[in-house]
């Protein structure tokens, strides 16, 4: 799903490593990433806020750290590693919004970036 701007939404991960390492905060690696989206001609949005709804009523916003192309969702952490919590975390994200791609990247690590991508399927029920 969505192949090609998963592609280069990789690279912009891996752009955005190799300039910085893993020496700033979490808000240094968003903007950049902004920008190498930007630079890519990628539409992105910062921080949109999403309605969640519980039995067609809303109750409660998610705002994702970043949009790219209004398709795929883009959570940004800088930690010495990603744990279960974070992961399952952006699993129920991704599972209340409209999106149905996302991915969980991660600055923080001493070796290189990681990155988790998700494809929500509604045919599957856990995590």
């Amino acid at each position: 799903m969505h192949k090609e701007l998963s592609y280069k939404v990789q690279g912009a991960f891996f752009a955005v490593y190799k300039a910085f390492g893993n020496a700033f905060k979490e808000t240094v690696y968003h903007n950049a990433l902004l920008e190498e989206f930007k630079s890519a001609d990628i539409k992105v949005e910062s921080q949109k806020r999403i309605d969640i709804y519980y039995r067609d009523k809303k109750v409660g916003v998610y705002v994702p750290d970043i949009i790219i192309n209004n398709l795929i969702i883009a959570e940004v952490k800088c930690k010495p590693r990603l744990i279960q919590d974070d992961i399952k975390q952006f699993w129920y994200y991704l599972k209340g919004s409209e999106y149905r791609v996302g991915y969980l990247v991660n600055f923080g690590s001493s070796r290189k970036v990681e990155y988790i991508r998700r494809v929500y399927d509604t045919a599957r029920k856990e995590v």
